[in-house]
């Protein structure tokens, strides 16, 4: 009996210990969760918060008593913010579409085929990840202000067309395909392009999902560059049309409506984060072989 009652003992304290390790995870997990949605509570908050109230407290309070949506009436109307959405849109998708292109092609080309010296040329193009990225975007511009491209989608789409990062990412996934997989496929007949278009991209569809959505997400949060190479505000983007907002003034004066264009600018990409984070989390956490 007295065996029975020490084992029993053990494993109460043992349950005691998990549930105490269980309440400590969840606690920090919550304390973490607010200290990150918290910005983004904060954001909401001040959108919807009068430009007299906002201003009148010296005190930040962390709720209001009259919640408003004129700050974002304001938004759209002292800056043509629909048009600059229309020029993210734009300039997202076909960025997007013309790297996916690019990035498949040449990582096909470093995983599947065979040609002298691709080790080298391979080398050679990871090298350029070590470049500080200032210096490509001098070079960029130099290039495009020579082609006389300045201020044009063309101007603003060419550099983002490729990425090295990303053309290895993927390289990588082709290369766990398994060989005999694409010796089956010659022996059949299959040609190369057809071989990546219905084997390849299909097994590696998790990875170039989670690329896409990285992409449009690096797209639309673009400033550095489009604010470089244009001044003309009718190739803005969103992200430009927020610092014409502080430029002119606005910004400066009427916090709740900045924070109502921030907040109509972020929901696009919270709501493609929560269509596709199963396929983002899939993505990543995979690699290119199905098992």
């Amino acid at each position: 009996m007295s065996k029975q009652a020490d084992y029993n003992r053990i494993e109460r304290n043992a349950a005691v210990r998990d549930k105490a390790k269980k309440a400590f995870t969840y606690f920090c997990l919550v304390i973490w969760a607010l200290m990150v949605l918290f910005p983004f509570y904060w954001m909401i908050l001040t959108s919807v918060k009068s430009y007299s109230t906002y201003n009148a407290e010296y005190i930040p309070k962390f709720y209001t008593l009259s919640p408003t949506l004129q700050n974002y009436y304001d938004a759209f109307t002292t800056v043509p913010l629909a048009k600059y959405f229309l020029n993210t849109l734009i300039f997202t998708v076909i960025t997007t579409v013309l790297m996916i292109g690019v990035i498949v092609l040449a990582a096909f080309a470093f995983a599947r085929l065979e040609f002298k010296g691709k080790n080298l040329v391979f080398t050679i193009f990871l090298s350029l990840m070590m470049i500080p990225n200032e210096l490509v975007v001098i070079t960029n511009f130099v290039t495009i202000t020579d082609w006389g491209l300045r201020n044009t989608f063309l101007g603003l789409i060419l550099p983002s067309v490729t990425s090295v990062f990303y053309i290895y990412l993927l390289k990588e996934n082709f290369e766990q395909i398994p060989d005999s997989l694409y010796k089956a496929a010659k022996v059949d007949g299959t040609s190369d392009l057809r071989y990546l278009f219905k084997v390849m991209i299909p097994i590696c569809r998790p990875t170039l999902v989670t690329v896409t959505i990285l992409k449009v997400i690096e797209c639309w949060n673009s400033y550095v560059w489009p604010r470089l190479i244009t001044d003309d505000s009718a190739y803005f983007l969103v992200s430009n049309g927020i610092q014409e907002i502080r430029e002119n003034g606005f910004g400066r004066e009427n916090i709740p409506a900045m924070m109502a264009a921030v907040v109509v600018i972020s929901v696009p990409l919270i709501i493609l984060f929560l269509i596709f984070h199963k396929k983002i989390m899939e993505g990543v956490s995979r690699g290119g072989t199905k098992g």
